[in-house]
């Protein structure tokens, strides 16, 4: 699609390459039926922060629970996809070489920093009431903990989503994949095209 086609100006779509050459497509998170709006929103608003291109999810409900005032804006520059099924979405990026990571706190658990998170990730966020599921847990391949010292054995899902993705962050820096593209170029133009013409066009 030629650059005079999109509806945004030179600058905006400037900045919008320059961070689609940033996103992660193999750094992925998975909401497991993860409810209240305000984590659902933060984690979305940190997904985006650190590069996440695509969140999964499963939800009990018709509408997504988005507090625009919490997300910014945030859930229009990431993919949000819905699975039917947390199992059956899992083994298929599974299949398609990702390392399936849940948090849940167990004897078994591995703290957060063991992890090598430059491979391609999913992370795994259950309810808030509930967490995990066994039946999730049942297709990681490790579950992995935030160590605390505190009375309180564990933190908020968005909290706890926001250090995990950063530890992620950090090493894939210094691993240098924040300099080239995870994108191919045609991924790329299929996205603008999407962020600055479809999208443009919705609202008009």
């Amino acid at each position: 699609m030629n650059s005079k086609m999109y509806l945004v100006g030179e600058d905006r779509l400037r900045r919008m390459r320059e961070v689609l050459s940033k996103r992660q497509k193999d750094l992925r998170v998975f909401m497991e039926n993860v409810k209240n709006e305000h984590n659902f929103s933060a984690i979305i608003r940190t997904c985006d922060a650190v590069g996440v291109m695509y969140i999964h999810y499963v939800y009990e409900g018709d509408e997504i629970p988005i507090n625009r005032g919490i997300s910014l804006g945030s859930e229009k520059w990431v993919f949000l996809c819905r699975e039917d099924n947390a199992v059956d979405g899992l083994k298929r990026l599974k299949r398609e070489g990702f390392q399936i990571l849940a948090t849940y706190i167990s004897e078994k658990s591995i703290s957060y920093l063991d992890i090598d998170y430059t491979v391609p990730t999913v992370i795994v966020l259950g309810n808030e009431y509930f967490g995990v599921s066994s039946q999730v847990l049942s297709v990681a391949d490790e579950c992995i903990k935030i160590p605390m010292v505190g009375m309180a054995q564990s933190l908020n899902v968005s909290v706890a989503n926001a250090i995990i993705l950063y530890e992620a962050y950090r090493q894939r820096m210094r691993k240098g994949l924040y300099d080239r593209p995870s994108l191919t170029d045609k991924e790329i133009e299929d996205v603008l095209k999407i962020w600055a013409y479809e999208r443009v066009m919705e609202k008009r």
